[in-house]
């Protein structure tokens, strides 16, 4: 691929307009072409924030011009992310599909399988695999320093006690909203990455504000395997900080605050390159020992750039696209496992 890759955004609300947009627009070898909102006001602003795209009202102009596109990024409620995934692929495009892949394990599944019907590249954001907190855990697990890890503790929780007028807060279950398919999408993954497949889960799925539809504070413990518990928070209702990771090992642990800040740093208008991108405040950087006797351990940089690299270098046939979107089946049928378990108030077991 001689030229810029010419990347079609389905979508410019959060996920477009914080994390797509900029982060195509920031890879060298891709370019921002097509961007899709409705919304006059989002419209204008994806106009200023990228004057050589072309800005379109909605999915068919998009794909009007499939022709001219080398990628698709679906970035819409998640009740679409299926049916413009599937389009997508019908037209020949690769596609990356935010998270969660689909509603449901199974309709993620019929993606999956219709891009290996059509031979087409298909992937999904995943972009929590590139925080900058959960690389340094991967960095310790590899080291070896907590012995035989036994359980894995993994908070993200936000204050948000009122409800917002958006689809992640309204009931109907086709648009899976709720905290467990918004942040549970990645603190399941991240976990499904470290310790591989899970064999049980239980879950308590709350709903705690007043008047609210869907799940606002969650926990999920899973056991993986090979032995490892994972236990899992996330709630919309957390006033204060709590660790973001404690790994407890047989030798030593590991506790880590402090979130991510690639996020804010885009919303503050920085960008992959810039001075001091997706490095952490040093008063962040996790602690690693047993009792008094603990050291620091410097944070790694997040690099949320790395995904949509190898992304342009998959188009290219120089790589794997970043995250096998069987990974992100595996976590809908934990995520589904989880709803199940809260709603019956038992353990699920999941096979094979």
């Amino acid at each position: 691929m001689a030229d810029d890759a010419r990347v079609g955004i389905l979508g410019y609300g959060i996920g477009g307009r914080i994390f797509h947009a900029p982060l195509v627009a920031a890879t060298p070898g891709l370019v921002p072409a097509v961007l899709v909102t409705a919304n006059p006001d989002r419209a204008a602003q994806a106009r200023a924030e990228h004057p050589g795209a072309e800005v379109v009202p909605d999915a068919d102009a998009l794909f009007a011009r499939a022709g001219d596109l080398d990628l698709v990024v679906v970035t819409t409620p998640n009740r679409t992310h299926m049916p413009l995934a599937l389009r997508a692929i019908e037209a020949g495009i690769p596609v990356v599909v935010d998270k969660p892949f689909a509603p449901t394990a199974a309709e993620a599944q019929q993606v999956v399988d219709a891009a290996k019907a059509k031979g087409v590249g298909l992937t999904v954001f995943q972009n929590r695999r590139w925080d900058s907190d959960f690389r340094t855990v991967g960095k310790v697990l590899g080291s070896g320093r907590l012995g035989e890890v036994f359980r894995f503790e993994s908070r993200y929780d936000r204050w948000v006690p009122k409800i917002k007028d958006n689809w992640r807060e309204f009931g109907d279950p086709a648009e899976a909203g709720g905290l467990l398919y918004d942040l549970g999408a990645h603190i399941v993954d991240q976990a499904l990455q470290l310790f591989g497949p899970v064999t049980q889960v239980y879950a308590e799925v709350d709903r705690r504000r007043p008047g609210v539809q869907v799940d606002d504070d969650v926990f999920v413990a899973l056991h993986h395997a090979n032995g490892v518990r994972s236990h899992l928070w996330s709630s919309a209702l957390a006033g204060t900080r709590n660790p973001r990771f404690r790994v407890l090992g047989d030798q030593a642990t590991f506790t880590k605050y402090g979130l991510d800040v690639q996020e804010p740093q885009i919303k503050a208008g920085l960008r992959p390159g810039d001075d001091g991108w997706g490095v952490e405040p040093e008063s962040d950087a996790g602690r690693l020992g047993v009792n008094d006797e603990t050291e620091l351990v410097p944070t790694e940089t997040g690099c949320y750039e790395a995904f949509y690299a190898q992304v342009r270098d998959a188009l290219r046939g120089d790589a794997d696209f970043p995250v096998d979107p069987a990974s992100a089946v595996e976590a809908l049928r934990v995520i589904e496992a989880a709803h199940r378990s809260g709603a019956e108030g038992r353990v699920i077991t999941l096979g094979g």
